[in-house]
């Protein structure tokens, strides 16, 4: 019998605490995915800040470290400077990114630091109760925006994060992802691979964005979920590479 799939090492063999259907699980598959494949499980230290990101430490086998909400890419600017043979990434939410550390990630992103972000997308505020993000769509409702998100009324757009860190000159690959299918995972798993490679390669700063879902605070069932993926986060989030100064010239 042929053996076709097998946990990866780096990943603890433990029960992800996330609620059922949320694909944080499935984003962090791959992440350790790709760390075993690149054999840095003993030289990998990822910086997680408050959010239910902060619940992959249970679940990562190898060196992690706490951050305060938004600060992890300063946190990882400080770790990779005085470590630089290390691989080093962020794992963030959209509130956490877009709103509480905004000023943290442009920073980090202009100055073209030498580690990578995962950006996880599920556009509202996880841990803390379902409030509206900088990411949460026009007329999607949250707990602070019951009627549905609404410019009009002061709530501002959506937030693109990705197209933001890609017009600065200094990030070298940004690139929006999602999991809601296996092909598209695997897209995703190879969007990791090429960020890393080129953290590791020395060429500076990468950004991954990866569409996820949050089926507690949308209130649909995770299938219902994954559709609204599909019918409506697409329309606002397009998928694809932002920049990539890999491929120029």
């Amino acid at each position: 019998m042929e053996k076709i799939y097998s946990r990866p090492v780096s990943l603890n063999p433990v029960a992800f605490n996330y609620c059922p259907g949320c694909l944080h699980g499935t984003s962090q598959k791959l992440l350790c995915d790709v760390i075993d494949e690149l054999g840095k499980q003993e030289d990998t230290i990822a910086v997680m800040p408050i959010g239910c990101s902060t619940m992959g430490m249970f679940a990562f086998d190898f060196e992690s470290l706490g951050a305060c909400h938004g600060r992890a890419p300063a946190v990882a600017t400080g770790v990779k400077r005085t470590a630089p043979e290390k691989l080093v990434f962020t794992y963030q939410g959209d509130g956490d990114i877009g709103y509480i550390g905004f000023s943290e990630i442009m920073h980090a992103a202009n100055r073209g630091e030498n580690f990578t972000v995962i950006f996880a997308n599920n556009g509202t505020f996880g841990m803390t109760g379902g409030q509206m993000a900088p990411t949460t769509l026009i007329g999607q409702r949250a707990t602070t925006a019951p009627l549905g998100r609404d410019p009009s009324y002061g709530q501002g757009m959506p937030i693109h994060m990705s197209e933001l860190v890609a017009s600065l000159p200094l990030p070298v690959y940004v690139e929006r992802c999602s999991v809601d299918t296996p092909a598209h995972a695997n897209a995703t798993r190879k969007a990791i691979k090429k960020a890393f490679d080129i953290q590791l390669a020395g060429k500076g700063f990468s950004f991954v964005e990866i569409l996820t879902n949050c089926p507690t605070n949308w209130g649909v069932s995770p299938v219902q979920s994954i559709a609204w993926i599909k019918e409506k986060t697409y329309t606002e989030y397009p998928l694809g590479v932002y920049k990539d100064i890999t491929q120029e010239g």
